[in-house]
């Protein structure tokens, strides 16, 4: 558990630590260069006489600010025009240009906030956050590798990298869990999430005087210039305004034509911890303290570099399956596609069944696929999910390459096994491709290709059956998929359409859940989401959840569904019977494939039914009024013409530019794709302009779209199948 949590901190936030550890490391030696290049007032000296100084030297001085360092910076006015510069205090003249070091603002806007604001300050509080518990945790692990506490320092043994790692990490742990916690206390500081400081309320009972010199007030004189923070002088001409005198103790306000003392706060509890704090984490008045901890800083990209070595070298050693045997004894070899993890559970059910039964089982990524190894193989299986519009997914990069580079296919018989989600066009895509290369390659075959939907179980275990046939033995795959992070959303409004046709649909609209910071920072969850992508409804009674296009992004404020009641249809029967107040279980899935992308490039939208979801959702997040032209199928206008008010508002605004509606129950029945070859003149130009096309709603619509749109097009040489190559003719179908 300890080495678990020392690892995955460490590798996630590898970049981020190390831009953190350097720029502060760099950071560290400006304190104390600014106090070897900085005049400083001699022991003993007064504020009075600094102010004195001063202001015979610049009589239009208006505050006095003395830096942790000693440096003291004088601002002031000269005719109308400001002037400032760092002051000898011997002379009480400029020494030296205030203007601040350009290279020290641009390492300490990295170092506190990436260049990001607020954003930039939460994602570098995240990384302090790993590198405390990369500190605390490597700590326990470097104490229990030594033998205990009192071994601190014991010798130690092992390859080089791993000596090196704990070596630096047994002197440099004191400062990262110093510099790691006061950055976490500034940064809650930063967002007032601490208590503040007091300060006097501006007096009222002034003396109406002035001309009183700050030489000869008493608090002035009494106070030494190493306590000073910060003087500032009375706006010349106001009687009513004071002397503000902030240092080490307090804050008070001196009255400039008597000199007395008005009000005084001392420093509080918090403001005193505060500083401290601060001056630990910056060496901003410890200067030999902030340069010990730069140098300790420095130790983090070395320990990220030799942990990296480290965690290779224990992941090339260790099999990713219990009892993974080696690729050149396995009889079976199960080869793993899969991009979000979930087939690699799987691929764990499938190993396990086959070990139970006998069978001695090499399980590796699909990109790791050479035949020259499998020696002793009687069989080759494939587990092979899609990613995005048929792509290889991330573990199965390069198989098809290598598999078209092989002289010849192996001689173990394939079957290959597809995941994926019927309500994608892509389903299972990258499958059927692998299966398509093997039977080109002349691959034998064990089994025809298959194919699981959703991730069912009993599709799982219905292979499973099929797949023990073919190899003579008794296979029973029971597996328990990993259930997604969910959330309860609360219904907060319904409209009802169809019930003159006889088809319940609603529109229902949920209150956003509330999202913790870390889901806000990585943008996880319900913390971002746009129109298109989709929402999975886990009903009572299954485990199997249902997709539902989007039909709101997150900055509209709500999540919005259009959902049609099916026969014996669990899900939307559930839905359809919601009332305000009622909530279900659901949870979020990106669908970047179904966007209308960026640019100014005319939309052509293209939905019928309940398709007109995402489809709204464009128009409605199209504030900057790109060119949309909407084709709409309904079966009747008074009972499914879903969203028509708004339609008609968003055309008034310009974020629609035209709406033209199918009806398909009436006099002249009417479709979507005959609603299109009436405007073919027009769609034709869109699409010569360069217009995005998307479709969103039913197969059979979706295919007697494509139909029209390659008659439409045929004069210009384009075509459906063209344009999806350019990315411009993307659907989302059911």
């Amino acid at each position: 558990m300890i080495r678990a949590l020392h690892r995955w901190p460490g590798l996630l936030a590898l970049a981020l630590v190390t831009v953190l550890s350097l720029s502060g490391a760099a950071l560290s030696v400006f304190p104390a260069a600014e106090r070897i290049a900085a005049p400083q007032a001699e022991a003993g000296m007064t504020v009075a006489t600094l102010a004195d100084r001063i202001q015979g030297a610049y009589p239009g001085v208006e505050q006095i600010r003395r830096a942790p360092s000693g440096r003291i910076t004088a601002y002031w006015f000269d005719q109308g025009t400001p002037g400032a510069a760092v002051i000898d205090p011997a002379t009480g003249q400029g020494a030296a240009s205030a203007d601040p070091n350009q290279t020290q603002r641009w390492l300490t806007n990295l170092h506190r906030s990436l260049f990001l604001g607020d954003g930039g300050r939460i994602a570098t509080a995240v990384g302090a956050a790993a590198m405390l518990v990369l500190a605390l945790s490597g700590t326990m692990l470097v104490a229990r590798r030594a033998g205990g506490w009192r071994h601190w320092f014991a010798r130690l043994r092992g390859p080089l990298a791993g000596r090196l790692h704990v070596e630096i990490a047994r002197i440099a742990v004191v400062g990262l869990v110093l510099s790691s916690t006061t950055a976490l206390w500034m940064t809650a500081s930063t967002f007032d999430l601490l208590p503040g400081g007091g300060v006097p309320a501006m007096p009222v009972g002034v003396s109406g005087e002035t001309g009183f010199a700050p030489g000869q007030m008493l608090l002035l004189a009494e106070t030494p210039v190493a306590q000073l923070r910060e003087l500032t002088f009375p706006y010349p001409g106001d009687a009513t305004d004071v002397f503000a005198l902030k240092t080490d103790k307090g804050t008070g306000y001196l009255d400039q034509g008597t000199g007395a003392l008005l009000a005084w706060t001392d420093l509080s509890v918090w403001e005193r911890v505060s500083e401290t704090i601060y001056m630990l984490h910056t060496g901003q008045g410890a200067a030999t303290l902030g340069l010990v901890l730069g140098l300790m800083a420095l130790g983090v990209p070395a320990m990220g570099v030799t942990g990296v070595v480290v965690w290779l070298a224990g992941r090339r050693g260790r099999p990713r399956i219990r009892g993974n045997q080696s690729a050149g004894r396995a009889e079976t070899i199960l080869l793993v596609g899969s991009e979000g993890g979930s087939t690699w559970g799987f691929a764990a059910t499938l190993h396990a069944a086959l070990t139970q039964a006998g069978q001695s089982v090499h399980t590796a990524p699909m990109s790791a696929f050479a035949p020259e190894r499998y020696a002793a193989a009687n069989r080759i299986i494939v587990l092979a999910a899609t990613y995005g519009d048929g792509d290889a997914p991330a573990s199965a990069k390069g198989f098809l390459d290598r598999l078209a580079a092989a002289d010849r296919a192996p001689d173990a018989p394939l079957a290959v096994l597809g995941f994926g989600d019927r309500s994608f066009p892509a389903y299972c895509a990258f499958a059927k491709a692998v299966a398509a290369a093997a039977e080109a390659k002349r691959w034998p075959q064990l089994m025809a290709i298959d194919t699981i939907d959703r991730q069912s179980p009993q599709d799982f275990a219905r292979w499973g059956g099929a797949l023990g046939d073919a190899m003579g033995v008794d296979l029973e795959l029971s597996h328990q998929p990993v259930r997604p992070v969910t959330e309860t959303l609360t219904l907060v409004s319904r409209r009802d359409y169809g019930a003159e046709v006889q088809a319940p649909t609603a529109i229902l609209r949920f209150a956003l859940p509330r999202v913790s910071l870390w889901q806000r920072f990585v943008r996880a969850g319900f913390a971002r989401f746009d129109a298109g992508d989709l929402i999975g409804i886990l009903p009572e009674g299954s485990p199997v959840p249902r997709f539902y296009s989007l039909a709101s992004a997150r900055r509209d404020g709500f999540i919005e569904i259009v959902v049609k009641k099916h026969p014996r249809g669990l899900a939307s029967g559930q839905l359809i019977a919601l009332e305000p107040g009622d909530t279900v279980i659901a949870f979020l899935r990106r669908n970047p494939g179904f966007r209308p992308g960026r640019g100014r490039a005319p939309l052509i939208l293209i939905g019928a039914g309940t398709g007109i979801g995402p489809l709204a959702g464009f128009v409605r997040g199209n504030a900057r009024q790109r060119p949309v032209h909407l084709f709409f199928g309904m079966r009747h206008p008074d009972s499914d013409f879903f969203y028509g008010e708004e339609l008609r508002a968003w055309q008034k605004e310009g974020r629609l530019t035209r709406l033209v509606t199918a009806v398909s129950r009436g006099t002249r029945p009417h479709y979507v794709q005959d609603a299109l070859r009436g405007d073919a003149a027009q769609v034709a130009q869109l699409v010569r302009d360069g217009a995005r096309v998307m479709v969103c709603g039913g197969r059979d619509m979706a295919a007697g779209v494509a139909d029209a749109l390659a008659e439409i097009l045929a004069p210009t040489g384009l075509t459906p199948a063209v344009l999806k190559t350019e990315g411009r003719y993307v659907e989302d179908v059911y």
